[in-house]
């Protein structure tokens, strides 16, 4: 029997791709910078929490219960939302630089448009 030669870092990392099941949305926080412009390091107390992400899946959309009809979701992939404090589930596919979560369509607060 043969083995399937190991994966380099490159195609391990494109292997782990996670697609939404329902209503759900998979997002990345944007992280607040934590160095000033002049290379200072800001302490925690003053770097200002940002409840922004962008949208990097989403599901395909809930069943409408009195009809089975599909619902829409609310957000695509791209957008820049609004999340609340609390909620969503943290998901890890191995990438240390990015905060992934998974929220439902519901729990999203808004969709960010920049002018």
């Amino acid at each position: 029997a043969h083995s399937a030669p190991p994966l380099s870092t490159e195609q391990s990392k494109m292997a782990k791709h996670l697609i939404p099941l329902l209503d759900r949305v998979l997002v990345e926080k944007i992280v607040a910078p934590t160095k000033s412009v002049g290379g200072i390091i800001l302490p925690e107390s003053a770097v200002s929490k940002i409840n922004e992400a962008k949208v990097l899946a989403v599901g395909p959309g809930r069943r409408a219960a009195q009809n089975g009809d599909l619902i829409p979701m609310g957000v695509k992939v791209g957008d820049s939302v609004l999340l609340p404090d609390y909620g969503g589930q943290k998901v890890d596919l191995g990438d240390k630089d990015k905060e992934l979560f998974l929220y439902s369509d519901q729990e999203i607060l808004g969709v960010v448009e920049s002018n």
